[in-house]
């Protein structure tokens, strides 16, 4: 079983759920990332409000930065279940 596997998904009900559960969760981040750049895009046309402004990019970027934490954590789940279902398998044979 190799991760990054996109037919896993579709395993059974639980796969399905954990997918829409950690798509939620990266669309959230994403969204929240993109928020951050904006507003500190937007502090950035005031001289007083360049130091917030950098924090809300510093922000947007931790946030990017997890996108590919939450995809390896949702494949990770997905590859341990998909196990789960050979290893049952294996014990019936």
């Amino acid at each position: 079983m190799t991760l990054f596997h996109h037919d896993r998904r579709h395993q059974n009900e639980a796969s399905r759920r954990l997918w829409a559960r950690y798509e939620i969760a990266y669309t959230f981040v994403d969204f929240g990332a993109a928020l951050c750049f904006i507003v500190g895009s937007v502090m950035f046309f005031f001289e007083n409000w360049q130091t917030p402004g950098t924090w809300f990019f510093l922000v947007g970027s931790i946030l990017f930065a997890a996108k590919p934490t939450i995809r390896l954590a949702r494949e990770l789940k997905l590859y341990e279940m998909g196990d789960e279902d050979d290893l049952a398998k294996r014990y019936e044979a």
